[in-house]
């Protein structure tokens, strides 16, 4: 609520009541020598309370962000273009998986109905997918357990029981060198030295790019050979560094 203001016999002002207790102080400080200086500072603190209130200090507007440049612009893009495509790639990939998975499982059941669905047939069923696929996929068991009713774990016994079966990936050539008595005493194991340098990997080993496995056997029936390389079911008698990079070279 508005103070009330008042007239004051001094220099005909209207001030509030606090304003004529301060002029009245100061009428009676004029007998003091400091009166004229006195009273200017009466006429100062009265000017200054009749005034409005000092508004607040604004504070200090901050500064406007920098605008993008064009070269920010264009690397915002290309990263921008460079995630929507590998977005694309994912999705056409994920498209290609799930159109491999049906043509695989389509091949199973082909190969199940050959042998007319009897589960008498599972070896030979096993048999037909490896020689496919070059080794047993887990989505090929989990289907042929359903169209056949048996266990997936009795499959996973036969898969593991029998050498001829492989549950991991397998090159496209397959290389097998005999350790057996006759063939080691003819010096077997320098002739397995050869290929495990010359093809980067070891005895139960596949290459990276699935072009070769490598395994070892006990024997293969052709003693007097030894010892003996087996490269995609073909005999190689003791070859010589230089014959058996040639071999492999013709291996696609």
């Amino acid at each position: 609520m508005a103070k009330r203001k008042t007239k004051s016999t001094f220099i005909g002002l209207k001030v509030t009541s606090e304003q004529a207790e301060t002029l009245a102080q100061l009428q009676k400080a004029l007998n003091s020598p400091t009166k004229t200086a006195v009273l200017l500072r009466g006429l100062e603190l009265l000017a200054s309370s009749s005034l409005p209130p000092t508004p607040p200090a604004q504070p200090t507007p901050r500064a406007a962000p920098q605008i993008a440049t064009s070269l920010e612009l264009s690397q915002i893009e290309a990263e921008a273009r460079h995630y929507l495509n590998a977005l694309a790639q994912t999705r056409n990939r994920s498209e290609e998986v799930m159109k491999q998975m049906v043509q695989e499982l389509a091949k199973v059941d082909q190969t199940v109905d050959k042998y007319h669905g009897d589960r008498n047939y599972l070896i030979q069923i096993l048999l037909d997918i490896q020689r496919e696929n070059r080794w047993l996929p887990r989505d090929a068991l989990i289907w042929i357990s359903q169209k056949l009713d048996i266990p997936l774990s009795q499959i996973y016994h036969i898969a593991t029981f029998y050498k001829a079966f492989s549950l991991v990936p397998q090159g496209r050539h397959s290389v097998s060198v005999c350790t057996g008595t006759a063939c080691h005493v003819r010096g077997a194991p320098r002739l397995l030295e050869k290929v495990t340098d010359t093809l980067k990997i070891r005895p139960g080993e596949t290459s990276s790019d699935l072009r070769f496995s490598l395994s070892t056997v006990n024997c293969l029936g052709c003693c007097a050979l030894g010892p003996v390389m087996v490269v995609d079911e073909e005999y190689h008698s003791n070859p010589a560094i230089e014959e058996m990079e040639k071999i492999f070279s013709a291996c696609e």
